[in-house]
């Protein structure tokens, strides 16, 4: 579908009658019994603080992409989604479609793995940090001389913890299989990989680099069920191909670009965030809804 990015922004939502079960650093999540409404704002997090401008129409698109490689990668891993149509939804929150239409989703309840399960398949951020510091990320000790961007082939599974509120943590794969236990945790390895691989290949072909990105996964009678959202701008790394060059940090598609700017201010990284001015926030929809288009066109 379109994104209106010209539609008035959504901050928070307010679905009187409905029971609120949470609000994340983006979506507002309802309980609705034995399923959860799921409903992405146009709130952006930087550095694990929640700005307080929005970026208009962010939600939507996130929704739209993670309802897009849902579908695109299901023969990999069964999702919770049940349906992302209104009109399929209970009755009773009809009277909110201008809050729901598009940016939400009706989903099945899990119990959530604990854990974020990060594929690297270029070495940035954090992991590249982690291995200037020591040569390892996660315990996976990497070849000598990697530069910032350089790519990693095979990619390599890095979890982390599942941080409620401030940074997540890099931790090994034992320290996760002693979490979730062993078996699940080599489940969970495994689809990582395979989603990861099938989507970067799809990426590549559209002319983007899927540097890195983080899945989210729950079980439910006692199955592996793929969940919360999926290859967005918000849990991925997206840069343009043709302008990739190892040895530095890679112009982007993802919230990076707003990253780099709150880098220029003297700001502690504590809550309250700064305003964005309005060009970062042109800027950062620009940016959003290219990598949208770009995934779901055609291979150039």
């Amino acid at each position: 579908m379109p994104i209106d990015t010209k539609a008035p922004a959504l901050l928070e939502t307010s679905l009187p009658g409905a029971t609120l079960w949470k609000r994340g650093k983006v979506r507002d999540v309802y309980d609705l019994g034995d399923r959860l409404l799921v409903v992405a704002t146009d709130r952006l997090s930087a550095f694990d603080v929640v700005l307080p401008t929005p970026i208009p129409g962010k939600g939507i698109l996130l929704t739209q992409m993670s309802l897009f490689w849902f579908e695109l990668l299901k023969d990999v891993m069964p999702h919770h989604v049940l349906t992302a149509d209104v009109d399929l939804y209970p009755v009773e929150l009809w009277r909110f479609r201008d809050q729901l239409e598009g940016r939400s989703m009706l989903v099945v309840k899990t119990d959530v793995l604990p854990v974020e399960c990060v594929v690297r398949g270029y070495i940035t951020g954090s992991g590249f940090k982690d291995y200037v510091r020591s040569g390892a990320v996660c315990g996976i000790r990497l070849p000598a001389g990697l530069r910032d961007s350089d790519r990693l082939q095979p990619a390599i599974f890095t979890p982390a913890t599942k941080a409620e509120t401030g940074h997540d943590e890099n931790i090994s794969y034992e320290t996760m299989a002693a979490t979730v236990g062993r078996e699940r945790a080599a489940e969970a390895r495994r689809v990582s990989l395979e989603l990861y691989e099938r989507a970067r290949a799809h990426a590549e072909a559209r002319g983007i680099i899927l540097a890195d990105t983080k899945f989210e996964f729950g079980v439910r009678d006692g199955r592996l069920i793929w969940i919360d959202e999926a290859l967005t701008p918000d849990s991925s790394r997206f840069w343009p191909r043709d302008a990739y060059a190892p040895g530095r940090s890679q112009p982007s598609f993802d919230k990076q670009f707003v990253r780099d700017y709150l880098e220029t201010l003297d700001w502690d990284k504590q809550p309250p965030g700064p305003e964005l001015p309005p060009e970062v926030v042109a800027r950062t929809v620009e940016k959003y809804v290219e990598a949208y288009d770009r995934l779901r066109g055609e291979a150039r």
